[in-house]
């Protein structure tokens, strides 16, 4: 900015060049403070080199840990997150000497469909197919299955299905195999506002907003579903880097969708549904587990305690626990698996 003597003489030019003067230092200020803010934190590195595997409609990605000879444990992880949510829990299993295999679920970090055409299917008799062929394509003729959100209602309907491939069943929120038929019927108000995600991804607005909007949609669902749980930013960001796999959004709308019968299933998993939707009972042993500050929607421990007939134990975690239990609660997760067996 230049100026003459003379106008500083002029009192309307003089405030116009006092102004103009403290607008440029101004903007200097915040130039210099952008230049000089700190890049936020990058996520922790990934904890474990991923492998790929052949096993059905897909290339499965999965961690594996721990003695090759070891028996073997399966976790699974639900949505949204990933594999990270065991990040604690296997060291504390592998300790103990339990080969642990940790897969990407379909339409998450490196799984992907081995064919172009494949339906992007994310209905629950998918997924648990998904978890008996990675068990096939490992030489896995048993293993305990362990999760929570749709890695639980996975594990139980592999635990319910193929009982013989199940040595044992560790399941967040307990019992959670469900149907379209038996969705139809409406809950209370309080119980239908916890599912708005379901109700929004059911319209084409709510697929638009999920994938434009998709890690602030899953940083909130994080923050409801865990109110207490204060992870940072760059733990967040490790868990979301799996939702850029190219499927991801197909598969989360079709989940909820299928669920409330607005979208069709595959014909080839009918039979499977079919016997799905009269509420299979579980007989391996089974530790069913609740965190204390679950915000997310989840079934009474009372409400499916008849669903298993076997070994049977529940356990309530408190500390203010929320819905990804094996993150929140690494020691009281690992320890159920390691139980599990023992129930007589």
């Amino acid at each position: 900015m230049t100026f003459k003597p003379d106008d500083l003489a002029n009192p309307g030019r003089r405030r116009l060049l006092i102004a103009g003067a403290f607008a440029v230092g101004a903007w200097n200020q915040l130039a210099c403070a952008a230049l000089a803010e700190p890049t936020l934190p990058a996520p922790p590195a990934p904890w474990a080199p991923i492998q790929q595997i052949d096993a059905g409609d897909l290339s499965i990605g999965y961690a594996d840990f721990g003695p090759p000879d070891g028996p073997p444990v399966i976790l699974l992880h639900g949505w949204p997150y990933d594999i990270h949510s065991f990040v604690d829990v296997v060291p504390r299993l592998t300790a103990a000497g339990r080969r642990v295999i940790v897969p990407h679920l379909r339409g998450y970090g490196t799984t992907r469909f081995r064919s172009g055409d494949a339906v992007r299917n994310g209905q629950q008799a998918a997924l648990a197919i998904d978890v008996i062929n990675l068990m096939d394509a490992l030489g896995l003729a048993q293993a305990v299955i362990a999760g929570f959100d749709w890695g639980a209602r996975t594990a139980d309907i592999v635990a319910a299905l193929w009982p013989e491939r199940c040595t044992a069943l560790v399941s967040v929120s307990g019992y959670l195999i469900g149907s379209p038929q038996a969705n139809q019927e409406p809950l209370t108000p309080e119980a239908e506002l916890s599912w708005w995600y379901q109700f929004y991804l059911a319209t084409e607005r709510g697929r638009l907003g999920y994938e434009r909007n998709l890690r602030d949609f899953t940083r909130l669902i994080w923050r409801t579903a865990s109110p207490q749980w204060q992870f940072s930013e760059a733990t967040f960001a490790r868990s979301a880097q799996a939702f850029d796999n190219p499927d991801h959004v197909s598969i989360v709308v079709h989940n909820y969708r299928w669920r409330l019968g607005l979208a069709a299933g595959e014909a080839r998993y009918d039979a499977l549904e079919s016997r799905l939707a009269r509420f299979p009972v579980i007989g391996v042993p089974t530790i069913t587990m609740e965190g204390d500050a679950n915000g997310a929607p989840h079934p009474q421990p009372a409400a499916y305690r008849a669903r298993f007939s076997g070994p049977y134990a529940h356990r309530l975690i408190t500390g203010g626990i929320g819905h990804n239990l094996p993150q929140e609660a690494p020691d009281a997760f690992a320890q159920a698996v390691l139980d599990v067996t023992e129930l007589r």
